[in-house]
């Protein structure tokens, strides 16, 4: 069996960059690489801790079927969105399971007063969306800008970056970001 392909069809699957499984596991980026490109053969103990990060038993690891299901999900109900929430701000995701994600497209509702934290975000890829209800502050760079229904944006992401709801009405925005971090 080769551990390395087995190893990236996973992630994948699970809609993980090697960054952000290497981040979870608490080992670097380079460890999931090389260990997918076979240039590396991972203990046991490793390979749990590498797991970990997905999370995911050995067991299930060595039992997965991982090929991929010509019968891949297209269609996805509410409920079926994976809530990816980090405080106030209610964040759903649509496809997590895709094998191959490349985007993360959220459903996203910002209640009066949240916002995405103090720290400004910047990460690689890039970001677009648009605002579907309500009003919205966005800030990129050092500059503002407030959004409102039917408004919608584009940046670099590597531009640091937040998103803030001073007003009284919750605000909800469709966006889509990249890489698929999430």
């Amino acid at each position: 069996m080769d551990v390395g392909v087995r190893l990236q069809s996973i992630r994948k699957l699970k809609g993980l960059s090697q960054r952000e499984l290497a981040k979870r596991a608490g080992v670097t980026n380079s460890t999931i690489s090389m260990i997918e490109k076979n240039s590396v053969s991972p203990s046991i103990s490793s390979l749990k801790k590498v797991l970990a990060g997905i999370p995911m038993s050995l067991v299930e690891f060595f039992s997965l079927d991982v090929e991929q299901d010509s019968n891949t999900q297209v269609v996805y109900k509410a409920n079926e969105l994976i809530d990816i929430s980090d405080g106030a701000v209610t964040m759903k995701l649509v496809g997590k399971a895709h094998p191959s994600r490349a985007i993360a497209f959220l459903s996203e509702t910002y209640p009066p007063g949240a916002d995405t934290g103090n720290e400004m975000l910047n990460h690689e890829g890039e970001e677009a969306g648009m605002l579907i209800e309500g009003r919205l502050e966005l800030v990129v760079g050092s500059e503002s800008y407030i959004l409102e229904k039917g408004d919608s944006y584009y940046f670099e992401s590597s531009k640091p970056h937040r998103f803030r709801n001073p007003y009284d009405e919750p605000a909800k925005l469709i966006s889509a970001t990249t890489p698929a971090n999430f």
